[in-house]
């Protein structure tokens, strides 16, 4: 808050009766009149604004009508010791929030005060409850970017229910065979035959993502539920959608969750499972094109190989491999891209199933791609059974890893943000180049370890810095705002009670002994004339 008032004697007296800091306010200046205020208005950019009218110069009135024009969010209180209707009049007509007529004491003010500054936190719970949808609540959960806390509080006031046992993500893509469909009306179409394909205990709720993608949130008391309804959903439903939208339909599917962060983790294992998906499914349509072409017929026991490559014993590698691949012993590999394809489709069912049994240490579509390039530079059989096993090897060591693998990683982001927490410009992406480790890869190991999106360990972090900073300084709470990260000390304030059920204030009164002796005596305060 700042004041406008000729009266330096006044301004003074206001600055200096009231601890603004404890009662809630910034103070953060005073101008002689409206002139010289209006560029301390643009620098400080105060929530409220409490002027004088009769000022030389530039009055109140004058002053409040620039302002309202050109700040509008800017809440003013008129001071004025003119007990005319018509100043109030005009007053009213230029939008100003609240009128006080001088003499004023300081409870009075404070009373305003606290009346204005509850005006501004309604209007920004109802401005967050107007842009917080059901599609950008679901969005923001899959993509890590908001706490349970928040999650809950916006799914009540959008009467969304979504407290469940298990969540699972499912991502469908609808590619059109005919490019004149609308694909708005596709993906509605889409949603109305996954609700009506389910006959089993699953609430789906939904947001499109893309121009051909819809998301789904599967949620449900029953693990054994949601898998019947994977089941249908990659059988009847499936057939269901391509044969009445006339369209190729994509499935990319997470894993089973229990906890509501962990529909970020689910999320990203749901665009991996479709990525891989849809390059086999190209793969796939290559293959049958050269079976065509080259009249070859060669069949791979790939289920074989992906039993080995859970349960099979690394000694017994090289004997598997010759025995599983002899059937490729009659391709000519320099004249035909049949055994390309041949191992492109092992390899991807590979990572499809190690991204299922263990985390992978990178995003799978930049090592699939280098593998592509080393199958596309096989010559030979021997070249072919190497390569086999070295992809075995690849993912076992993967899968040996993963169980403490990640704990170094967890340990430097947490080491990270200890020491740049009071930097308001850290953040995933600044995060993740620090540790070298892709953001969305980041982000699900960071969830799967320690069950917290970064978000809300960054939070935690700074909320926890600042309840210690309000017990052991005086600093004013703009001043512990910024030293843990916040430039806008309103910011922090809602978020800190958000956290902990405290305003900052309440909660370094909290426990105090001199708690009822801090509050003054409002009677016996001064008045302002």
């Amino acid at each position: 808050m700042m004041i406008v008032d000729d009266e330096i004697g006044i301004r003074e007296n206001i600055r200096n009766s009231v601890h603004w800091e404890k009662e809630g306010f910034h103070y953060c200046g005073d101008a002689p009149d409206g002139e010289l205020a209006l560029p301390l208005i643009e620098e400080w950019s105060p929530d409220i604004l409490i002027t004088d009218i009769k000022m030389p110069f530039m009055n109140g009135l004058e002053l409040a009508s620039i302002v309202r024009a050109q700040k509008p969010e800017i809440k003013i209180i008129i001071m004025s010791g003119h007990d005319e209707f018509s100043y109030a009049q005009e007053a009213i007509r230029l939008g100003v929030t609240e009128y006080c007529l001088k003499p004023v004491s300081a409870a009075d003010l404070l009373h305003v005060l606290r009346h204005v500054s509850q005006k501004i936190d309604e209007e920004e719970q109802l401005l967050a409850s107007r842009t917080m949808t059901k599609e950008k609540l679901l969005a923001d959960l899959c993509g890590g970017l908001i706490g349970t806390t928040d999650a809950f509080d916006s799914a009540k006031k959008l009467s969304l229910p979504l407290s469940a046992k298990f969540y699972t993500i499912v991502i469908v893509d609808i590619r059109p065979y005919d490019d004149s469909q609308n694909s708005e009306h596709l993906l509605d179409k889409t949603l109305q035959i996954l609700v009506e394909g389910c006959s089993v205990d699953v609430e789906l709720l939904s947001y499109i993502r893309s121009r051909t993608e819809r998301v789904l949130l599967l949620k449900s008391s029953s693990e054994d539920s949601i898998a019947v309804y994977l089941g249908q959903l990659r059988g009847p439903i499936r057939l269901d959608l391509e044969q009445e939208l006339r369209c190729s339909v994509i499935l990319g599917i997470g894993s089973n969750q229990q906890r509501l962060q962990g529909i970020h983790v689910s999320y990203l294992e749901a665009d991996e499972d479709k990525y891989i998906t849809r390059l086999t499914q190209q793969n796939k349509a290559s293959l049958r094109e050269t079976h065509l072409d080259e009249k070859m017929n060669i069949l791979l026991d790939r289920n074989l190989f992906l039993e080995f490559l859970k349960i099979g014993d690394p000694h017994l590698r090289d004997s598997f491999v010759q025995k599983f691949a002899a059937p490729l012993q009659s391709i000519d590999w320099n004249s035909s891209s049949y055994g390309f394809y041949l191992l492109n489709d092992l390899t991807l069912e590979s990572f499809r199933l190690a991204n299922q049994l263990f985390r992978m240490d990178a995003d799978s579509d930049e090592k699939i791609k280098s593998l592509q390039q080393i199958i596309q530079g096989i010559t030979s059989w021997e070249d072919c059974t190497r390569y086999l096993c070295s992809l075995l090897n690849q993912l076992w060591q993967r899968r040996a890893a993963s169980s403490g693998k990640y704990s170094d990683v967890i340990d430097q982001v947490k080491t990270y943000v200890s020491q740049q927490y009071n930097n308001e410009q850290v953040s995933l992406k600044t995060i993740s180049a620090h540790v070298r480790i892709s953001p969305s890869h980041l982000s699900k190991i960071f969830s799967q370890e320690t069950g917290q999106t970064i978000t809300e360990y960054l939070t935690q972090m700074r909320i926890g810095k600042a309840k210690e900073l309000l017990k052991t300084t005086n600093n004013k709470t703009f001043e512990i705002a910024f030293k843990v990260g916040y430039n806008d000390p309103h910011y922090f304030s809602n978020i800190f009670k958000k956290t902990t059920g405290f305003t900052p204030k309440e909660y370094r009164m909290l426990g105090s002994e001199a708690c009822n002796e801090s509050f003054v005596d409002m009677r016996k305060e001064p008045m302002y004339e």
